[in-house]
């Protein structure tokens, strides 16, 4: 399969900092590639490298076949980018920054209105479309700096944080928008905090943290491959008490939440036995009994060396 993006040891210095440290990945044409890592990490620097905004110091970055040291003006023409801070004209309406767009992009004026109608009607910015964008709300003028990078039907979109911070609505849209795009064939490069939003929408997942990749492969793998962090949850139909739960085989630590124990454990098999032992010895029955996976927030976690909250 092709690839759409290729860094190789792509390196970024700023001064005595070395934020980006020979990186190398690539990125899968067709695929919804996300980029996590700490805030500091050297996500947007790696990203601004990858998109022409900064020059590499070392390395080199291919966008689209485009060599973005020689060649950035042909790749840009080819993809789209979403800012985490709307950069869209305050006092232009949504129609005009729109067409302003087209005439940057040297597009012919009847098909980019005929484009901008219908992302606008996706976006539900139609019956807005003609008001200035200083009136907007944050949702809003998302929606419209994602219609504006769309405008030329891009092969690759960069989106840098496109949910951050916006209501239940725009996000959703938003998110239905891109899984829609990607069906239809658009590569998504895909920087966020949002583990959630990740896990659901990625096929792989690159982790950066201190300017090195130190994790790259899809949310699943990612989960099973680090050290398991045992867990078991369990509820009653009766109270146990604590000192009972906590006094059982592999049990490590127990915490109450609602109904419900949340144990971490040694060994899930034995702590599970022991569980049932406990229930069938106080004359209790087990309501509910999980033993859940590793979250990708916990792999983010231990794979970038920080604290569990």
């Amino acid at each position: 399969m092709p690839f759409t993006i290729e860094a190789r040891d792509l390196t970024k210095v700023f001064g005595a900092t070395t934020a980006v440290d020979r990186v190398s990945f690539s990125v899968r044409q067709g695929e919804i590639f996300g980029f996590l890592g700490p805030n500091g990490a050297g996500k947007t620097t790696t990203t601004r490298m990858l998109t022409g905004v900064i020059p590499a110091d070392g390395g080199t970055a291919t966008v689209l076949g485009h060599d973005m040291r020689t060649d950035p003006v042909r790749a840009r023409q080819r993809f789209g980018v979403v800012p985490e801070t709307a950069n869209a004209y305050a006092d232009l309406s949504a129609w005009q920054n729109l067409m302003l767009m087209g005439e940057l992009f040297g597009l012919e004026r009847r098909p980019v209105a005929a484009r901008a109608s219908e992302l606008l009607g996706v976006l539900d910015l139609s019956e807005r479309k003609d008001q200035k964008v200083q009136a907007y709300s944050k949702g809003m003028k998302q929606r419209l700096i994602l219609a504006m990078a769309l405008l030329h039907e891009p092969e690759l979109v960069f989106l840098d944080e496109p949910t951050s911070g916006l209501d239940v609505r725009s996000a959703h849209l938003i998110l239905a928008l891109l899984r829609d795009m990607n069906r239809e064939g658009t590569t998504i490069f895909l920087t966020t905090h949002n583990m959630e939003e990740a896990n659901r929408l990625c096929d792989r997942v690159g982790i950066i943290r201190r300017g090195r990749l130190v994790a790259l492969d899809a949310p699943e793998r990612l989960k099973s491959a680090i050290q398991r962090i045992h867990r078991v949850e369990v509820s009653f139909d009766r109270e146990i008490s604590g000192s009972d739960i906590t006094s059982l085989e592999a049990v490590v630590t127990a915490e109450r939440e609602g109904d419900k124990w949340r144990l971490v454990v040694d060994d899930t098999g034995v702590a599970v036995r022991a569980v049932v032992d406990l229930a069938r010895e106080q004359g209790a029955a087990i309501v509910t009994l999980n033993t859940p996976a590793p979250s990708l927030d916990e792999a983010f976690l231990q794979l970038t060396g920080e604290e569990m909250p």
